[in-house]
């Protein structure tokens, strides 16, 4: 298999950061095209890129129809279905490849032809001083240490050796029928999902985790920023994992994992009885194949209370 890639970069009123993003995907030489979703930009984004297009005809500018703003999922899977190379790799529009940000992975799909993906360690920019003073630890974000694929899902749902960034993320145009595309409900957390559900189904090989392979941009118009965002958002993804992994045949051991942290998500937003019964029947009842295994008994509020209360109490009588 030729190793062509394809770049797909999402741009949202990126004007200071997309041309240094765009640039450093066609310095590498395995970039066959570069595809930009322009998703309902308001400042001079388009005008940018009409102007590096003219340069370069690896670039392909994308819109959503009625060129609004769809966000990230919508448009990275815009730029799947438009991708012609066997090889896709992700870009934010505010961030940038380093030098042989591909030379790795190439290396390790050719020595490993069961090899779906590679991830990579990223580092981190700072547009101003005072990101700097409160994120000065971050050097680099990744995973720690080599995990083998079969073990891949249970460190990152545990995050026990870190996480990988979706700028590190190489991978087989062929994984995505095995997981899907981004969840378009997804407003944030989309690259999370995808990434466990690539290491359910898929074969990824850990790559660079000492340097980075790009730099991520950290401004105050991140949105990974915004605490109140992603917390709107942490039930939607396990549950969004939990009815993908019924759906897909994923081991019930395996979701009885995802279920244990949204069960613990749960409780610590401190629910009333009735409505944590309610909300085990919202997630039971749509999947006939969890609710007929021990799953649902195990997670059902009342028993699950029960184990908590007989747990405290054997604590109490230990002290």
């Amino acid at each position: 298999m030729e190793f062509e890639i394809s770049v797909i970069i999402p741009a949202y009123n990126v004007e200071d950061y997309i041309a240094r993003a765009i640039q450093s995907a066609l310095k590498q030489s395995q970039v066959r095209e570069v595809i930009v979703i322009n998703d309902g930009s308001t400042d001079n984004t388009q005008n940018i890129l009409k102007l590096l297009q003219k340069d370069d005809n690896r670039i392909k500018i994308l819109h959503h129809l009625g060129e609004v703003n769809r966000g990230r999922s919508v448009s990275r899977n815009l730029g799947l279905l438009n991708s012609k190379s066997n090889y896709i790799a992700f870009l934010d529009g505010d961030d940038f490849y380093l030098k042989n940000r591909f030379k790795k992975d190439i290396k390790i799909f050719k020595n490993d032809p069961d090899c779906d993906g590679v991830y990579n360690a990223v580092g981190f920019i700072y547009y101003n001083k005072e990101l700097i003073k409160k994120s000065q630890q971050q050097e680099l974000y990744g995973v720690k240490k080599t995990i083998p694929p079969d073990k891949l899902f249970k460190y990152l749902l545990n995050g026990k050796y870190g996480h990988f960034q979706i700028d590190g993320l190489t991978v087989k145009r062929s994984i995505f029928l095995k997981t899907g595309f981004f969840n378009n409900e997804l407003v944030v957390s989309e690259d999370t999902d995808l990434f466990w559900k690539m290491a359910l189904k898929g074969r990824l090989i850990t790559g660079h985790i000492s340097q980075p392979v790009a730099m991520r941009g950290i401004h105050n118009s991140n949105i990974f920023n915004r605490i109140d965002i992603y917390k709107k958002y942490r039930f939607k993804l396990y549950e969004s994992l939990i009815f993908w992994g019924a759906k897909n045949n994923i081991p019930l051991s395996n979701i009885d994992q995802l279920m244990e942290v949204l069960w613990l998500l749960k409780h610590k937003d401190k629910l009333g009885m009735l409505k944590e019964i309610k909300y085990w029947i919202a997630l039971f009842f749509v999947k006939p194949r969890i609710l007929f295994s021990y799953l649902s008994l195990k997670y059902f509020p009342l028993v699950r209370r029960r184990k908590q209360l007989m747990t405290l109490l054997i604590k109490s009588k230990s002290l």
